[in-house]
């Protein structure tokens, strides 16, 4: 038992079971032994998962280009504040600004990293030395004040976290208790009514037996953006599903999975504090939610196609005729847009508030917004 499995059970013996979401947030956010809080976190191929921007810089390079997009809409503004939640290890930061340096667009710019993790921070710092006069960075995203610009994220939502629940002969929601040295699954009656709202909402038809993931965090995270963003995108990239993909009876036993080391595994109740906990994103709540409070969703498509749309296949060709290593990179391009890769494992979405509705390049190829 580790420190943080021993300091969870002890609250559990003060206040009794705890919802799964609360055993998740301090499994992955604890501010002494969470897994995304720890000094020793590491990200990338040595540590327990990866992103798309560990592939390769044109990863970043393509996202700063669809955001070059947004800002030429917005009038090309002289100030442009592009945020990004959950950097990593700062690499799409980088690669960015790397790629548009020579732009006016690049002028125009500053970046703002919310970074909580204060040993991340110093890694992402180190990295982004040659930028140290315009990316700067924030605790949380109340800290930024209102701007206009991007709100940017890379496999963010998927770590929020949930609420599990479990169809028996009504909704039940998963608890988790705790003996003596051990903690354990423990069923329960729904802790808000934001699960029966959710199950609503969305339409959802649980057969006995069902398990699944609620995401309410989301929710609060779109609130918080509205609050922020005074004008501009919010500009989402994760695994994920539209609503009917994601509860399918197929899909009977949710999207919950556990990283221990690059190992997959399914049990969230070990490795505490040690393992990347995540579920898939209901696409369809984030277009939702977003549209009642004023942020319009302007597409939603399968990364690839997205990449695609704005030209990765140029940098694939460039690379083809280029160095003794092209075989190598165009393999890790590929990975960000082939199926059996990220490309459709991954998919982005981006809303906008703002005047007029515009019409981005990123989902020329392919648009899904009506199937949210």
């Amino acid at each position: 038992m580790n420190a943080l499995e021993q300091k969870i059970i002890e609250r559990i013996k003060r206040e009794g079971p705890i919802t799964f979401e609360r055993f998740m947030e301090a499994a992955l956010y604890d501010p002494d032994f969470g897994y995304y809080t720890s000094q020793t976190l590491r990200i990338g191929r040595g540590g327990d998962f990866y992103t798309s921007s560990h592939l390769h810089p044109v990863f970043g390079a393509i996202v700063g280009r669809q955001i070059e997009e947004m800002w030429k809409f917005m009038g090309r503004p002289a100030d442009f504040t592009i945020v990004e939640m959950g950097a990593g290890a700062g690499f799409v930061c980088k690669d960015m600004l790397d790629y548009h340096k020579a732009s006016e667009f690049f002028r125009s710019l500053r970046y703002i990293i919310i970074e909580r993790n204060l040993s991340l921070r110093e890694l992402q710092k180190d990295l982004l030395a040659g930028y140290a006069g315009i990316v700067e960075w924030a605790g949380s995203l109340q800290e930024v004040g209102g701007i206009r610009g991007c709100i940017f994220s890379n496999e963010l939502l998927d770590a929020f976290p949930v609420h599990l629940v479990s169809m028996e002969e009504e909704l039940k929601e998963i608890y988790v208790a705790a003996s003596e040295f051990k903690v354990r699954e423990d069923p329960g009656p729904l802790s808000t009514d934001g699960i029966s709202e959710y199950v609503s909402k969305f339409s959802l038809r649980l057969e006995k037996g069902y398990r699944t993931e609620v995401n309410l965090r989301i929710k609060e995270w779109l609130k918080n953006i509205d609050a922020v963003l005074a004008e501009g995108f919010a500009f989402t990239i994760d695994y994920g599903y539209t609503a009917r993909e994601y509860y399918s009876e197929e899909r009977d036993r949710g999207t919950l999975m556990c990283y221990y080391r690059h190992q997959l595994g399914e049990d969230p109740l070990q490795n505490i504090g040690e393992q990347d906990i995540t579920a898939h994103v209901n696409f369809s709540s984030v277009s939702r939610w977003g549209e009642e409070i004023g942020l319009k969703t302007l597409g939603f498509c399968g990364q690839g196609a997205f990449l695609v749309s704005l030209g990765i296949d140029e940098e694939i060709r460039e690379k083809a005729s280029g160095s003794k290593d092209s075989l190598f990179e165009i393999a890790r391009i590929k990975n960000l847009i082939l199926p059996q890769g990220m490309g459709e494992s991954h998919v982005v979405m981006i809303q906008y508030k703002g005047a007029g509705v515009p019409e981005l390049r990123g989902f020329s190829v392919r648009n899904r917004i009506k199937y949210l």
